[in-house]
C-alpha cells in the first residue's frame, strides 16, 4: 500500500509541481492551501505524513506544528517542513517544535522525495531477518509468535498478540475500534467486538511498567489508540 502524504502549502503551481512528481513516484498525496483545509483533511483522512509550508495565508507552520504536537490525535504524526526562509534560527525552531525533517526552498522534486522516503523508512519499526519488531526494551516475534519485555516472554492470548502486533504494526497512528477490527478480520467476532477495551487492559498488563500510566499503547479519548513510536528512554521526546 503507497503512502498517504498532506501537501500543505498555498503556492498552487508548486503543489501541483510536487504532487504530480510524487504521485509519479507511487505516493497518494492530498494538498491542502492553508491550515484550515489542512486541519479538515487531517479530520477526514490519515495520512503517513505531512509536508508543511512555513508561511501559509491563515497561518504559521510553526503554530501549526506546535498544535499538532499537542493534540493527542496527531503527536505523532512525521512532519517534514518547509521554508523559502533559509535561516538557522527558522530550521531550529521548527525541529524544536516537532518538525522529523527541515527543507529550505528552493528544493529539487528528487531530493523531497528522498528526504520523505528517508523519513518514512527511519519511523518505521526496527525488523530484523526473523521478523521481529523491536520497540526499546520490547520486541515482538511475529515469526514465534511471543512478545518479550526485557527478553522475557509476555503472557498473551493468541487473540491478544494479534491485536498488539495490529497496533505495533502502525506506530504513531490512531486506531479506532473500526479499524481495528477490520484488520482483524477473520477472528470469531466475539473475540473482540466490544472487549477490545478489555484486551487492551489485559496487553497492558504485560507490557507497560505502569498499566495505568500507558507509555507504549495510549488512548486517544472519543477516537481509539495509539502505539507510541517511542518509548522507555525516548519516550518522553515521543
Amino acid at each position: 500500500m503507497s503512502a498517504r502524504l498532506l501537501l500543505i502549502d498555498d503556492d498552487a503551481r508548486l503543489t501541483g509541481m510536487v504532487g504530480d512528481y510524487l504521485r509519479a513516484a507511487g505516493f497518494e498525496v492530498s494538498t491542502a492551501g492553508s491550515l484550515a483545509q489542512a486541519r479538515e483533511a487531517l479530520a477526514h483522512g490519515r495520512f503517513e505524513l505531512i509536508v508543511l509550508d512555513l508561511m501559509l495565508p491563515d497561518g504559521d507552520g510553526l503554530d501549526f506544528c506546535r498544535w499538532l504536537r499537542g493534540d493527542p490525535r496527531w503527536r505523532h504524526q512525521p512532519v517534514l517542513m518547509l521554508s523559502a526562509r533559509g535561516e538557522p534560527m527558522d530550521r531550529i525552531l521548527g525541529l524544536e517544535l516537532g518538525a522529523d525533517d527541515y527543507l529550505a526552498k528552493p528544493f529539487e522534486p528528487r531530493e523531497l522525495q528522498a528526504r520523505i522516503k528517508a523519513l518514512l523508512r527511519r519511523l518505521e519499526p526496527k525488523l530484523d531477518g526473523d521478523e521481529v519488531l523491536r520497540f526499546g526494551r520490547l520486541e515482538i516475534d511475529l515469526a514465534a509468535r511471543v512478545a518479550r519485555l526485557d527478553g522475557k516472554i509476555c503472557d498473551l492470548t493468541s487473540h491478544q498478540f494479534d491485536l498488539l502486533v495490529v497496533l505495533a504494526q502502525s506506530p504513531g497512528r490512531v486506531l479506532s475500534r473500526d479499524q481495528i477490527m477490520d484488520a482483524l478480520k477473520g477472528h470469531p467476532l466475539e473475540a473482540f467486538d466490544r472487549s477490545i477495551d478489555v484486551h487492551i487492559s489485559r496487553i497492558r498488563a504485560v507490557i507497560e511498567d505502569d498499566p495505568k500510566n500507558p507509555r507504549r499503547v495510549l488512548t486517544v479519548r472519543g477516537a481509539g489508540y495509539v502505539f507510541a513510536r517511542k518509548q522507555d528512554a525516548d519516550a518522553d521526546a515521543a
